[in-house]
């Protein structure tokens, strides 16, 4: 007997099974929600961490968390509506470190450059999504060198986490010294030491990691969430946390004018000297974005079979992917240009996506309910103010960890694949530079193939990677 009752009830239901195809994917409304709060929990603490990053490029820190929310909002819709698959998105770890510390601190571009160059990245990845280009770029690079990049990143993320959580220290920090090393090779503030932990910052940001860890080993989804909101909540005790009066808290949404539109194309591109150096790091941005994206996809979709047998076998024999995984392919190429609008980094598709869908989550409605929540999270601007680099620091180190697991999977006993992946590895963090990684890997790898006699293993896309690399180092090495 159908107890449903008549009217707006029963349509709906049937509007929503419909629209996300809820019964051919075998699931349910119910199923869904769940999926979608869980994917939401595990990673809601990108609405904290990623002002903390992006105002150290100078950016507004009240209106980069506005933007933070809505391009994580627009683009998690965009996935569920048009690629109905349950993948959220959000401004992006590692991206978001590269566009502060490489592109705005280390390169010298204002934020307003940096934010032209990701919204160039974003029209590129839609091009070659639509195109064979991509395709050929997914078979160019090694898979060695996709995971040495990724575990890189995760390097870089921690070593800034371990820095804003005042866990290092340099001899220039410490003391006014300079360290000589041989003849004439006199360098200053080089060599880091541990702290003795007797500032309250870095107390803090132990206790904060060793919270996020216990909750981590515990298997706590939403444990980094959690990290950050109890080590903000301890670090009131230890006067690092401001807690404002309150006769001053506001619930009104901060401003996203500061950083809305605020794209700079002529100075982008104002200066001929840097131009070469302007495309090469809208390529790094663009190529990391890319394989971080489609690692996501067949990763979790393998696993799950949300990607049918037809979308894995079009990317192993290179005869393209299906409908469903281009779609969900465009959408992310979309959200960062949307993002960069708005006042963000890089908006990518987020592997903790994984979260949801291990309890079922198929469909686009997983996705929408992710996008709801984080739109309902404009309305916490008032905590978020309150949120140090102290909370956020551990967060930081923890993502890390879990980049790093790509590097389990290439092949350190082979000398061929360890030098370059090594290299594009180390440099990122020694550098203080995404970019620079995957510039070393991109050249030694093809040098290494040539005079091993390999060439025919190189596919011609990583010659011009090398190329225009190198030109770069020896045209342009600041």
């Amino acid at each position: 007997m159908d107890i449903t009752q008549p009217g707006v009830k029963k349509s709906s239901r049937s509007f929503v099974d419909r629209l996300f195809k809820l019964s051919e994917n075998g699931t349910n409304v119910k199923t869904e929600v769940m999926a979608g709060i869980t994917t939401f929990v595990t990673m809601a603490y990108i609405i904290f961490v990623n002002p903390s990053i992006l105002a150290q490029a100078g950016m507004d820190k009240g209106a980069v968390f506005v933007a933070t929310i809505l391009a994580a909002t627009i683009a998690t819709f965009i996935m569920g509506f048009v690629a109905n698959v349950p993948f959220a998105q959000a401004p992006g770890m590692g991206l978001n470190a590269f566009f502060t510390f490489t592109v705005v601190l280390g390169l010298g571009y204002t934020w307003q450059q940096a934010l032209a160059m990701v919204f160039i990245c974003g029209i590129i990845n839609i091009i070659i999504t639509v195109t064979k280009i991509r395709k050929m770029i997914i078979h160019a690079i090694p898979a060695s060198l996709q995971y040495a990049i990724s575990g890189g990143i995760g390097l870089f993320i921690a070593y800034i986490g371990i820095k804003e959580a005042h866990f290092l220290q340099f001899t220039g920090e410490a003391a006014n010294k300079v360290v000589s090393l041989g003849e004439g090779g006199i360098f200053s503030d080089i060599i880091p030491a541990i702290v003795n932990f007797r500032d309250p910052v870095s107390q803090l940001a132990l206790i904060g990691l060793i919270i996020t860890v216990v909750l981590m080993v515990l298997r706590v989804r939403s444990a980094i969430l959690l990290g950050i909101v109890l080590t903000t909540i301890i670090g009131i005790f230890f006067n690092v946390t401001r807690v404002p009066g309150l006769s001053s808290i506001s619930f009104a949404v901060p401003s996203l004018e500061p950083t809305l539109f605020k794209l700079d194309f002529g100075g982008l591109f104002a200066n001929g000297q840097k131009m070469f150096i302007a495309l090469t790091t809208i390529f790094a941005f663009s190529l990391t974005d890319t394989f971080d994206t489609i690692g996501t996809f067949l990763g979790t979709g393998r696993k799950s079979g949300i990607f049918d047998e037809k979308d894995e076998k079009s990317v192993d024999n290179g005869n393209g992917f299906s409908s469903k995984l281009e779609r969900a392919l465009f959408a992310d190429a979309t959200a960062t240009s949307i993002g960069a609008l708005l006042g963000t980094s890089n908006t990518t598709t987020y592997v903790e996506s994984a979260a949801g869908i291990s309890l079922g989550g198929r469909t686009g409605l997983t996705s929408v309910v992710v996008g709801i929540l984080f739109l309902l999270s404009l309305f916490i601007a008032p905590f978020a103010g309150m949120v140090p680099a102290a909370a956020t620091a551990p967060a930081l180190i923890v993502v890390g960890i879990l980049m790093a697991d790509g590097l389990s999977k290439i092949d350190w006993s082979d000398i061929e694949t360890s030098i370059p992946a090594f290299l594009t590895v180390a440099l990122m963090p020694f550098t203080y530079s995404i970019a620079n990684g995957i510039a070393a890997g991109l050249i030694f790898y093809p040098a290494i193939k040539l005079i091993t006699g390999k060439r025919k293993e190189i596919h011609p896309i990583i010659y011009i990677f090398a190329v225009l690399f190198i030109l770069r180092f020896v045209l342009l090495p600041n």
